[in-house]
């Protein structure tokens, strides 16, 4: 008869770390979400940890206005999805070339993106400032659509290359064998594969864009072509004396992000357990 091997306590050590870690990350977002409906005489009253007797909407309509936050929140829409589009699309044509077509100096290739994108974005605060001055692209959000697509592409082709690594052989001279060329291969056999990857990463970048700070500040002079990071920080100095005024708009900026990630949850997790191949 076989004996149950008995589980440690390692496991439930692991669990309860990352339920702990699960809370201290929700734990501020539950601040902004309680005080941004409190009334401001509730706040200085009550505390920031009590929950609002009377729901006060007004702060809500009066940042959307003095930011302009339609307009923000259309910029910060199209540059998201715009780098996201791009920097997959680059991400697979690149990955696509040095692990299915196996070019010479491959190695080097991954190395030169796995160091482009580990360089810290102080770094390369200057270099970009004055590239976009020289080229017309500062305030212009097609610079900031450029700079981060190229960032976010050595980051995908480094992430795609290993997968594309160790697709079958088999798989692939069976289809030249049927007189597929390249072409097919790479959309008929390749890519269906890879979409589930391929939508996690557009996710990702999506998502990495949109909170991006340091760089839109520093490129994006006008107010009508800042993003909702940008006028979030407008709010700090704005609004010093009213917490709930901040709350509010805190939780108005990080919603839209919150409500993407809700609803592509399920497509999200299906591509991280499906999405490699083996």
């Amino acid at each position: 008869m076989i004996k149950k091997q008995k589980k440690g306590p390692i496991p439930y050590v692991i669990l309860g770390g990352l339920i702990l870690l699960a809370l201290a990350w929700l734990f501020p977002l539950y601040i902004a979400l309680i005080n941004a409906f409190k009334p401001a005489k509730e706040f200085v009253v009550n505390g920031a940890l009590a929950l609002p007797h009377h729901l006060d909407l007004s702060k809500f309509g009066k940042f959307w206005n003095e930011v302009n936050y339609t307009k923000k929140l259309t910029n910060s829409i199209v540059i998201s999805l715009s780098v996201a589009l791009i920097a997959v699309t680059l991400s697979f044509m690149t990955a696509y070339a040095i692990g299915i077509g196996r070019i010479k100096g491959r190695n080097w290739v991954l190395a030169f993106f796995m160091v482009a994108f580990t360089i810290p974005q102080e770094a390369m605060i200057y270099p970009l400032y004055d590239t976009a001055k020289k080229i017309n692209l500062y305030d212009n959000i097609w610079g900031i659509i450029i700079i981060f697509g190229v960032l976010s592409t050595g980051f995908g082709t480094y992430t795609l290359s290993s997968v594309l690594s160790t697709f079958p052989d088999e798989l692939l001279e069976s289809a030249r064998i049927d007189g597929a060329g390249a072409g097919k291969i790479m959309r008929s056999i390749v890519l269906p594969l890879l979409r589930p990857t391929l939508f996690v990463l557009a996710t990702l970048f999506f998502i990495f864009t949109w909170n991006e700070f340091m760089i839109p500040l520093v490129l994006l002079a006008s107010n009508d072509n800042e993003t909702v990071t940008l006028a979030m920080a407008v709010t700090t100095g704005q609004y010093t004396s009213d917490p709930t005024a901040r709350a509010a708009a805190a939780l108005v900026g990080f919603m839209p992000s919150v409500i993407f990630f809700l609803i592509f949850q399920r497509t999200l997790m299906r591509g991280i357990t499906v999405g490699a191949i083996k």
